[in-house]
C-alpha cells in the first residue's frame, strides 16, 4: 500500500453555522476523492449548510478493515442515537431513528390511503368496528396484566367509596338523574325493569343491567344479545 493508495475510513461531518453532526465510514476507489458523506433524509441540512469532513480513523484496504471500520462507526454512533437532538444519523446497526420510522408510518398511512390499501381497503364502518374490538382486546389485556402484577389502581374497597362520593356530589349538584323528577325517574326505572334481552350466546334472559352483568362475568361480547321484550 503506498501514500496514495484508496482508503478505508471514519469521518464525521460537522457544520459551520449549526451543532448537527453526523458519523459515517467511507471507502474510496480512489485516493483523495472529495466525498461528503450520503445522508438519505437529512440532505436538507448538507444544502442549507456549510459542511466540513474530519477524518477520524483510517482502516487497512481489505474486507477486515471495512468490517472494523463499521462495527468502530456503529460504537461512534449508538450512545447519542435517538438522545441527542443533533446527530443527523437515522440509522444504527439497522435500526432507524425514532424520527425516521414517524415519518415512514405517516407516508405509508398517506400512500395506503391514496391507493384504498391496508386497513383503508375497508370501509369506515368497518374500520370503527375494528378498532372497537382492539380496544376491548387491549383494555382486557390490560386488565389482566395489572391483575398478574398486582398494580391495578384502585383496590374494590377504594372502588365503591370513590362511586358513593361520585353518586353523592350528583345528588348534591343536581345532576344525572337527579336532575329528572321523581315521577320521570319511576317511569325509567318502569321502562328499563320491564325490558328482556336475551344473551345470544346462551339464552340466558334478563334486564339490560343484569344481562351485561352476566355477560361480562362470562368474558362474553356484550353486543351479543337481543330485544325479546
Amino acid at each position: 500500500m503506498t501514500s496514495q493508495s484508496p482508503r478505508i475510513y471514519i469521518y464525521k461531518i460537522t457544520f459551520e453555522e449549526v451543532l448537527y453532526y453526523y458519523y459515517g465510514v467511507h471507502k474510496e476507489k480512489k485516493f483523495g476523492e472529495y466525498y461528503m458523506g450520503s445522508p438519505k433524509t437529512n440532505k436538507w441540512c448538507w444544502k442549507l449548510y456549510t459542511p466540513k469532513k474530519q477524518i477520524l480513523q483510517l482502516f487497512d484496504f481489505t474486507d477486515d478493515g471495512w468490517l472494523e471500520a463499521n462495527e468502530i462507526e456503529q460504537r461512534l454512533i449508538r450512545p447519542v442515537f435517538n438522545t441527542d437532538k443533533w446527530c443527523l444519523n437515522e440509522n444504527c446497526a439497522g435500526t432507524f431513528s425514532i424520527e425516521h420510522q414517524k415519518k415512514a408510518g405517516l407516508k405509508g398511512g398517506n400512500k395506503n390511503k391514496e391507493n384504498g390499501t391496508g386497513i383503508f381497503k375497508i370501509s369506515a364502518e368497518e374500520r370503527k368496528k375494528v378498532a372497537k374490538k382492539a380496544g376491548r382486546i387491549g383494555g382486557k389485556i390490560a386488565a389482566e396484566k395489572q391483575r398478574q402484577n398486582k398494580i391495578c389502581f384502585y383496590n374494590s374497597e377504594l372502588q365503591s367509596e370513590l362511586g358513593k362520593r361520585g353518586g353523592k356530589k350528583t345528588k348534591e349538584l343536581g345532576l344525572g338523574i337527579h336532575a329528572l323528577t321523581t315521577e320521570q325517574r319511576k317511569e325509567i326505572g318502569k321502562k328499563f325493569g320491564a325490558e328482556r334481552w336475551m344473551c345470544e350466546e346462551t339464552g340466558f334472559v334478563s334486564n339490560p343491567s343484569g344481562l351485561t352483568k352476566y355477560q361480562k362475568a362470562r368474558n362474553i361480547d356484550t353486543s351479543k344479545r337481543k330485544r325479546i321484550a
